[in-house]
């Protein structure tokens, strides 16, 4: 086996790369921390990264590739990852680095996807959604990829989808699988088994979803849709992750600015509340003009109640169809939540600020009140690295994008200090990701703060109460995988 210091000097040995980047490199000097990854991969053909976000996952992955490269181990790697992370990471980190410029990357993405799958590559770099296409044609067998790359991989945790059916065929061509998330279980500890299937194939939890939530779940709730784990369940799957598993926690390895929660609570207007409890109780409530909003479930009602408290509502269309207004799809209820975000900024005194939205509704009520904000959603996944680079420069005062656009792979951490709820996510991993976007390795500032615009007595408390929740059990899962391999310190 390689020792640290062989492993570290090979990775300074490359090829030189095909072409300048555009953007000037700097070499690669590992934390032992990246190095203990490093390790981890290259001992191990099946692994997981389970790196908090900040540590660097991307270029401790990059550097086992060139070795693995070098020693002829591997021909070629195949990286599924999210499509802002196929554009915005993969290829900026091996520009990023020298050691790494010799690497070739191909993003499969868009309407050149063919040409660039012809074109040889050490790396071709996929988002999920485009295995479809991959998988037919013979293109899978031309790239001869013999090494899975599986960025955030929680994006397969559900095995019933075509992403992960498609992905499960394709599982025994590669001699080797990996996959780095920095939040595996965001709901639980049943988002696990699709994941770990991609690593051993169902050696450790089964090869079956039924088979793993039958051992290791009682079947609960309404209808039944709840699971619960079992008496000493938890302990057992920790076990058996474990050898296959590397842990490693952003604080106890970076001096990361502190992290200062802010809960601002607005008071909803009586018409609004009113609607929201009628929605909530009634399943029904009616606008000014007399046209009604309906839940027609719990799950809707509960919807509803997230938008009315953000400030506006979806119209039911066949209302809309009635009056024939098809392009109004929602109306503004209130402004409250709009007041204090423009409180805030204006508290910023033109300072950054990163603002986080739920509903399309939302965005548009912030563009309107605030003409200067820039949205990730109005860039093209190829287009973002530039406003990156711009809100990076101090350029941009108010950046907004919704977390599921910007909750992998952007750093946007370059002395950043705030970031603003305006409405809540229910998705944990999402939180998580977005809010690591500036609460990560790099920022020079001193704490960064996160302001929380909450409708209070609302549906926005829930959420946060549930995200804690769901904290906990991904954090029990998290430390119990923890520093199991200790070689490198």
């Amino acid at each position: 086996m390689l020792s640290c210091e062989r492993r570290a000097t090979m990775l300074k040995s490359t090829t030189p790369a095909k072409a300048p980047s555009l953007h000037s490199s700097r070499d690669w000097t590992p934390h032992a921390y990246q190095l203990k990854a490093v390790k981890f991969l290259l001992e191990h053909a099946a692994a997981g990264l389970f790196l908090e976000m900040g540590l660097g996952k991307s270029a401790s992955t990059l550097a086992a590739t060139k070795v693995l490269l070098e020693k002829k181990l591997i021909r070629r790697v195949l990286i599924i990852a999210p499509l802002r992370v196929c554009w915005s990471v993969w290829p900026e980190e091996v520009k990023k680095w020298t050691d790494f410029n010799g690497l070739r990357v191909e993003v499969l993405h868009g309407p050149k996807k063919d040409e660039a799958l012809k074109r040889d590559a050490d790396i071709y770099v996929i988002n999920p959604d485009g295995l479809p296409w991959l998988s037919v044609g013979g293109r899978f067998e031309k790239l001869k990829a013999d090494m899975l790359v599986v960025d955030e991989s929680s994006a397969f945790k559900h095995t019933n989808t075509l992403r992960s059916k498609l992905l499960k065929r394709l599982l025994p061509t590669f001699r080797r699988r990996y996959i780095l998330t920095g939040t595996p279980a965001p709901n639980g500890l049943l988002d696990l088994f699709g994941q770990i299937f991609i690593l051993d194939g169902g050696n450790a939890l089964g090869r079956y979803i039924t088979h793993y939530r039958n051992t290791y779940f009682n079947q609960t709730g309404f209808g039944g849709y709840t699971y619960t784990l079992k008496d000493g369940a938890e302990e057992t799957i920790y076990e058996k992750l474990r050898p296959m598993i590397l842990r490693m926690e952003a604080a106890d390895y970076l001096e990361l600015p502190e992290r200062i929660d802010n809960r601002i609570y607005v008071e909803l207007p009586p018409k609004a509340r009113k609607m929201y409890a009628e929605i909530e109780s009634l399943f029904i409530s009616y606008l000014e003009n007399g046209e009604a909003i309906t839940a027609p479930s719990v799950a809707a009602s509960g919807i509803k109640m997230r938008q009315i408290a953000s400030g506006a509502v979806y119209r039911d269309l066949e209302h809309r169809l009635e009056a024939k207004v098809v392009s109004e799809e929602w109306t503004a209820i209130h402004d409250v939540k709009l007041d204090a975000l423009e409180e805030i900024i204006e508290g910023q005194q033109g300072r950054p600020a990163l603002v986080a939205y739920e509903f399309n509704h939302d965005a548009q009520r912030i563009r309107k009140r605030f003409p200067k904000a820039v949205f990730l959603s109005d860039y093209s996944d190829s287009k973002v690295e530039g406003v990156i680079e711009s809100w990076n420069r101090g350029e941009i005062e108010m950046l907004c994008a919704h977390p599921a656009s910007a909750g992998h792979g952007l750093n946007l951490q370059n002395n950043k200090d705030t970031i603003i709820w305006f409405g809540m996510t229910w998705n944990l991993e999402l939180f998580q990701q977005f809010n690591a976007r500036i609460l990560r390795q790099g920022n020079a500032s001193k704490r960064v703060i996160v302001h929380y615009i909450l409708a209070k007595n609302t549906v926005d408390e829930a959420v946060v109460r549930a995200l804690k929740s769901k904290d906990k059990t991904q954090g029990a899962l998290l430390a119990a995988l923890k520093d199991y391999v200790k070689e490198v310190k």
